[in-house]
């Protein structure tokens, strides 16, 4: 019989951190595409200012959770493997549509499975950075004539603005993945709720079920 205890996985800032980052970044995206023209609703000058405030706000927020990870050492979470990733991988792709058992399993010191990790390296290393960067220089741009970034040329902006709106892509499908992968836990409601509440239902460790 498996020995199955409700844990708290995820601590109060954690979550915290989780929902307040996805909010501002579904924030930046909404205002983001109206200041491309996508739709108008907040009007151009408006979509510009708040963008830029939900911006301060998600460096403010990024800066808390560096300091979280690195005095508690949740950093270590991120670390990518390729252990069980081939495993995982297939899972996604085959084994979750059979109902086979999944082929990671979760605990305190191990909550994400070898995809996750690479996934959320990736977001946290690479793509944030970049989008948070090229979206400063688009912000701070000054024309030569009467600003301080003389570096920057018109060229160079547009460069800056297609990087940061590939950023914003990159991020959106990110977030309709991350949307789909909350409904494959135990139950559909499982992983959010354990987001909610910071408890979840675990067992065993991360080695492979399958042996794999």
């Amino acid at each position: 019989m498996k020995n199955i205890k409700e844990v708290l996985i995820y601590s109060g800032f954690e979550r915290f951190w989780h929902w307040a980052q996805a909010g501002l970044i579904l924030f930046l995206a909404f205002t983001g595409f109206e200041i491309h023209g996508a739709y108008s609703f907040l009007g151009f000058g408006d979509a510009v200012r708040y963008h830029n405030i939900a911006a301060y706000l998600l460096i403010v927020l990024i800066a808390f959770a560096i300091f979280w990870h690195l005095t508690t050492g949740e950093w270590r979470q991120y670390i990518p493997t390729t252990k069980n990733i081939a495993a995982q991988l297939e899972y996604y792709v085959f084994g979750i549509f059979r109902n086979a058992p999944h082929p990671t399993k979760k605990t305190v010191l191990c909550k994400l499975n070898p995809l996750q990790k690479l996934t959320y390296f990736s977001l946290k290393v690479f793509l944030l950075p970049a989008t948070l960067t090229s979206g400063l220089l688009y912000m701070f741009y000054r024309y030569p004539e009467g600003g301080t970034t003389a570096s920057l040329t018109i060229e160079t902006l547009r460069t800056t603005a297609v990087i940061h709106t590939a950023c914003a892509f990159a991020l959106a499908a990110f977030l309709i993945t991350h949307l789909y992968l909350i409904t494959t836990g135990k139950t559909v409601t499982a992983n959010l709720k354990a987001m909610l509440t910071g408890f979840e239902d675990l067992e065993g460790s991360c080695e492979p079920e399958s042996g794999k």
